[in-house]
């Protein structure tokens, strides 16, 4: 890996007080130890943004209550920001990311990129005019063990991919919580700060970004049957998709929130003509791998028998637990390598098929086409590529 000395001047537009995934960022970001966050619009509020930039140490003079000022004084003095990072609600993606990249700064966003798959081509389109790179944060494939298993599926391990099987369970809105005032779930269940989908966008798209990340496969039709079991809830809170792949695969998709008894269960199973894969996030260090023989191992994290892929971004030694915050650091140290280099023209998004706005664009196709195949009672939809 690279390891400048400069750190990367970053920002951050969303995250202050109350927020939980602007610390996971700064956390990340800590662990990555390769940026230094200088500016800040943590809030839309200017007291809580005040407030929330003297708690986490942002001086006065680089904290700022709209985006746009944020992004015009930046880009205007000599050691601005080069980065931005965006971890507000999903409507405000796509402005906040079009407006800083049109001030030739880099942006780092949370999922999903932005609320539409038109809105993501024209990132897409700006990122490449300008030179400057999008990165979207799908924590989840910074997991060594699935850089493992993406690699195992590369070398041919496991043979032609039969099935792809994917589940992620929450149970945290099994209640209608968003009606207590909680603000998680309250913009989280709103269509104007969520987008068209509530638990499909959330989470279900995590778990269709990670399968696509590890199978290295699309699929080309899907049926989707999206479902709201809490009263008086306008988005889903569960969805279940059928996915059919071009070499013949199928493929399924479980996500919920209202699983009683599920805390943050993702779990990924990738079956082939040879042998499978078996992953769940909440033992995120071990990975199952059994062949036709009837022989199965249980690969560990930086052990001598899995690949230099996963062991390169393992951050510390086996036997130490590495989960959430360290796979958000991954990412974290990947971007500040990319953003290190000289940025070649016209590449701007489409300089890390890992991390790019392209996997975010089919993302969006994937919770479109859901959403019209549930809409017309689950019929097969093509999946825009």
């Amino acid at each position: 890996m690279n390891n400048s000395k400069q750190k990367i001047r970053i920002g951050m537009v969303g995250g202050g007080q109350g927020a939980f995934i602007g610390n996971v960022h700064r956390i990340a970001m800590r662990i990555s130890d390769r940026y230094s966050l200088e500016a800040a619009c943590f809030s839309s509020d200017p007291l809580r943004a005040a407030a929330s930039a003297e708690e986490i140490g942002i001086p006065a003079n680089r904290s700022y209550s709209d985006f746009q000022s944020m992004a015009q004084a930046e880009a205007a003095i000599e050691n601005g920001i080069t980065a931005v990072v965006i971890v507000t609600p999903n409507h405000l993606h796509f402005p906040i990311a079009k407006c800083f990249l049109e001030h030739g700064i880099h942006v780092i966003c949370d999922k999903p990129l932005t609320m539409t798959s038109a809105e993501t081509s024209e990132l897409i389109t700006i990122s490449e005019r300008v030179g400057k790179h999008v990165f979207v944060t799908y924590n989840y494939t910074g997991y060594p063990m699935i850089r493992e298993a993406r690699e195992r599926v590369r070398c041919g391990d496991l043979g032609e991919i039969r099935i792809v099987q994917v589940e992620y369970s929450q149970d945290w809105l099994a209640t209608a919580l968003e009606q207590s005032g909680q603000k998680q779930a309250s913009w989280r269940t709103d269509p104007k700060q969520a987008g068209a989908a509530g638990c499909l966008g959330d989470i279900g798209v995590h778990a269709f970004n990670l399968a696509h990340f590890v199978s290295g496969i699309t699929p080309t039709k899907i049926a989707a049957d999206l479902h709201s079991f809490v009263r008086g809830r306008v988005l889903d809170d569960h969805a279940q998709v059928f996915m059919r792949y071009a070499n013949g695969a199928r493929g399924s998709l479980l996500s919920s929130q209202v699983a009683v008894g599920k805390e943050n269960h993702l779990r990924l199973q990738i079956f082939g003509d040879k042998g499978s894969l078996d992953w769940c996030q909440e033992q995120p260090n071990q990975l199952s791998f059994s062949t036709l023989d009837g022989a199965m191992q249980i690969l560990s994290r930086a052990r001598h028998q899995i690949s230099q892929a996963s062991r390169d971004i393992s951050l510390i030694p086996a036997g130490h637990p590495e989960g959430y915050l360290e796979a958000f650091a991954v990412l974290y140290t990947e971007f500040a390598n990319i953003l290190a280099e000289p940025v070649k023209p016209h590449v701007g998004a489409n300089s890390n098929a890992e991390h790019i706005a392209i996997p975010a664009y089919l993302d969006l196709c994937f919770i479109e086409a859901c959403i019209a195949s549930s809409a017309q009672d689950s019929t097969w939809v093509s999946l825009k590529t």
